[in-house]
């Protein structure tokens, strides 16, 4: 069986711009829907893909941070050849952690996070996640159970794991950076990462306008979660806050 692999999003809206990033393991499907709501608002959308995301997990543990890094950079530059000046960021889980990142190396007019890890304290809990990606896209392709079974047990993510905690780590050491304004989301039924993430990054950050808002009833992926419509709402508040000169 096939796996219909989503594509890269970017959509014209007007001349703001939001670079949207999706989480590890996931694609552009984490933010499309925010993107599509955006959109209508007069923003402009674009989201990537990391490398050795949304194709057979084996390519995933051959990339790193260094390569998602890259991409980043990459879609910013696409952003820029494109005309467009003033660009914003948001991301969810990895895509916030490199939201911020981007916050202290490059002009962006904001910040938006959402359930972005400060700490990788569930290391067991990311390990458990990467495999059960693994499977699920194994499963997608239309592989027996042996099969499965018998790729899995080569299946091995750690070094990605460790590259990815290193690289967790030394944002939070430079989140202080950041001056651009900072919106910090998190929901309350988080399981993949510690939810008081959100908080060093309010406490970090040293900008002069920054918001936290939790959301109650969601959980690590809160872009497809059941608060998502409020969620956009808020985004598209604190974008309008934001110093555009257009």
């Amino acid at each position: 069986m096939k796996v219909t692999i989503p594509t890269p999003l970017f959509i014209e809206g007007g001349k703001r711009a939001v670079l949207l990033l999706h989480g590890f393991t996931g694609n552009s499907a984490d933010v499309r829907m925010l993107g599509r709501f955006l959109e209508k608002k007069g923003y402009t959308c674009y989201a990537p893909h990391y490398k050795g995301h949304g194709v057979p997990p084996e390519e995933l543990i051959h990339t790193g941070p260094k390569d998602w890094w890259e991409d980043v950079l990459e879609a910013y530059g696409f952003l820029k050849k494109r005309g467009y000046e003033e660009i914003a960021v948001a991301g969810l889980s990895l895509g916030g952690v490199f939201s911020l990142k981007l916050g202290y190396t490059l002009p962006v007019k904001g910040v938006i996070t959402m359930c972005a890890p400060m700490s990788t304290k569930n290391k067991e809990v990311m390990y458990k996640g990467v495999l059960a990606y693994a499977r699920k896209y194994k499963e997608h392709e239309g592989k027996s159970k042996e099969k499965i079974d018998e790729e899995m047990s080569r299946f091995q993510p750690m070094n990605t794991l460790e590259e990815l905690k290193e690289e967790i780590d030394n944002v939070r050491e430079n989140i202080d950076l950041i001056e651009v304004p900072v919106f910090a989301i998190q929901a309350r039924h988080d399981t993949m990462i510690d939810p008081d993430s959100v908080n060093v990054i309010f406490d970090g950050v040293s900008s002069i306008i920054k918001k936290q808002k939790w959301f109650e009833n969601s959980g690590h992926v809160i872009t497809i979660g059941p608060e998502k419509d409020i969620m956009h709402e808020d985004i598209y508040e604190f974008l309008e806050s934001l110093t555009w000169e257009e």
